[in-house]
C-alpha cells in the first residue's frame, strides 16, 4: 500500500506505474474521487458529531446547575441523531470503497528496471558457468528420474490429478537433501529458520500483496482460509501490528514449507514432468530492514547472492534477470530472477526470484520501527527463493545426468542423504 499523500502528489508517477505493470490506470481516478467523497463524508459526520457533544454538554451544565432539558434541545438532539443514522453508513460505505480501490494501487518500479510489456523485456545481467554439455544427447528428467524409480506422475495423476506427482527413494533424499542444503547455508549467514503456517487469512495475503491480484492462484478452504504458494507470506507478515525498534533490524528469517498454487493462466504449458506443479516445497527467505532504500538494495544483492552460492556449490549453470515491469508483481519495486540451466529443454528456466518492496507491504501489515531519533516509520521488507523443489531438482537430475542414465550426485549434498 501507498501513503494516500504520495498518490495525491504522485498521480502521473503512480498511473504510468500501472500501465507500465499492465494494470489500468483508470483505477487511479476512481481513488482520488474516492478520497474526494471520504475527506468531505468525514467533515459531514464529524460536524454532526461535535453538535452533539456540544448540545450533551450544554444539557448536562444546565441539569448541574437544576435546571430540565429544554424542549428545543431534545428535539435538536433527535434530529442530529437520526441525521447521523443516514451519514455514518454513507461514510462507512465510502471508507469501504476507498480501502479497496487503495490495496489496488500498484508500487511504482525502481529506477533502472526495465520496462517491457512481458518477459521479452527481461535483462540478462549476469551469466555464470557454462551451458552444461554432454557427449550424448541428454534425457528429459521425467524420463531419467522414471527410469531409475524416483518419480511416479501416472499413479500420482490418478490419485491427484493433472500436475500431481510421487517422489520416490533417492528422488525424496535429493530433494530433502537440497532443503536441508539451503537452511544450513541461510542458517550459517544468521538467518532465523522457522516453520510457517500454510493456511492464513485473507488479511495476510492482502498484506504481501498476493491479493487482489493473484487471488484466483490461491485455494480457499471451506473455512475462508487460503493455502499459500510461498512462506514469503506467513514470514513477512510475522509481526503484523507491531512496533519494533531500531536496534531489531535487520530481522533475517527463513522458512521451510510446502507451496500450493493452482497455475491459472498456464494451461498447456510445461505439461510433461514436473516443471509446473500445484504442491512443492521451498526454502524462502525474508529480512526487514531500515527504510532506506539504498540498504534495502543492499540485503536484496546479499540475498541473491546467497542463492547463487547454493548453485555454485551444486556445479549449477545460472544467469540472474532484471524483470521489466511487465513481468513483475504490481507490489514489487525491483524484481530479479535466477534462471538455472536446464540441459534437455536447452534453456534456462526461473528457479529463484527476488524481490524488494521499501514500506509498500509493511504498510499493509502495520509493521513498523522505532527510529534512533524516536519517530515511527514503516520497515521495508525483501524477500528471495533459496530452494523451489522440485523445479531445482530437475535442473539438478538434467545436469548431473550421465551416459548410462544415471544421476551423479555431489559429495556436498551426499553427506545430507
Amino acid at each position: 500500500m501507498l501513503d494516500i499523500n504520495y498518490i495525491r502528489d504522485n498521480t502521473d508517477l503512480i498511473k504510468q506505474a500501472c500501465l507500465d505493470k499492465q494494470l489500468d490506470a483508470k483505477v487511479v481516478d476512481l481513488l482520488l474521487k474516492a478520497d474526494e467523497a471520504r475527506r468531505s463524508q468525514q467533515l459531514v459526520v464529524d460536524n454532526l458529531r461535535q453538535q452533539s457533544n456540544t448540545l450533551v454538554d450544554q444539557i448536562k451544565t444546565q441539569v448541574a446547575q437544576g435546571q430540565k432539558p429544554q424542549a428545543d434541545q431534545i428535539a435538536q438532539g433527535k434530529q442530529i441523531k437520526d441525521q447521523l443514522k443516514i451519514e455514518e453508513p454513507k461514510l462507512t460505505q465510502i471508507q469501504t470503497n476507498y480501502q479497496k480501490l487503495m490495496l489496488e494501487m500498484p508500487n511504482p518500479p525502481a529506477q533502472g528496471v526495465p520496462v517491457g510489456k512481458d518477459e521479452s523485456g527481461n535483462q540478462v545481467i549476469k551469466t555464470v558457468g557454462e551451458p552444461t554439455k554432454f557427449d550424448f544427447t541428454p534425457q528429459a528428467h521425467q524420463t531419467l528420474m522414471e527410469n531409475l524409480g524416483w518419480l511416479d506422475v501416472k499413479r500420482a495423476v490418478k490419485i491427484g490429478g493433472f500436475r500431481s506427482y510421487f517422489l520416490k527413494g533417492d528422488g525424496l533424499l535429493l530433494e530433502q537433501a537440497l532443503l536441508k542444503y539451503g537452511l544450513k547455508l541461510l542458517i550459517k549467514a544468521g538467518f532465523t529458520p522457522m516453520s510457517v503456517p500454510v493456511l492464513v487469512g485473507e488479511p495476510a495475503l492482502e498484506g504481501t500483496g498476493f491479493f487482489p491480484w493473484g487471488k484466483a492462484d490461491h485455494y480457499q478452504t471451506q473455512d475462508g482460509q487460503f493455502l499459500t504458494g510461498t512462506a514469503e507470506v506467513a514470514l513477512t507478515a510475522y509481526c503484523t501490528g507491531e512496533t519494533l525498534s531500531y536496534k531489531d533490524l535487520p530481522i533475517k528469517m527463513c522458512g521451510l514449507s510446502p507451496c500450493f498454487r493452482r497455475e491459472v493462466g498456464t494451461y498447456g504449458k510445461d505439461t510433461q514432468g514436473i516443471i509446473r506443479v500445484h504442491q512443492f516445497n521451498k526454502v524462502e527467505q525474508v529480512v526487514y530492514t531500515i527504510a532506506d532504500e539504498a540498504e534495502t538494495k543492499k540485503w536484496h544483492g546479499q540475498m541473491v547472492e546467497l542463492a547463487e552460492s547454493m548453485l555454485v556449490d551444486l556445479g549449477l549453470p545460472y544467469q540472474v534477470v532484471n524483470m521489466c515491469t511487465g513481468d513483475m508483481g504490481a507490489g514489487q519495486r525491483l524484481k530479479f530472477d535466477i534462471e538455472t540451466w536446464f540441459p534437455a529443454q536447452n534453456k534456462y528456466r526461473e528457479t529463484h526470484s527476488a524481490s524488494y518492496f521499501n514500506d509498500f507491504q509493511a504498510r499493509r501489515l502495520n509493521i513498523k520501527y522505532r527510529d534512533q531519533d524516536g519517530t515511527t516509520k514503516y520497515v521495508y521488507t525483501i524477500n528471495n527463493t533459496m530452494v523451489a523443489t522440485p523445479r531445482l531438482l530437475v535442473a539438478c537430475a538434467e545436469n548431473w545426468q550421465t551416459k548410462d542414465g544415471q544421476i551423479k550426485i555431489p559429495g556436498i549434498i551426499q553427506e545430507l542423504m
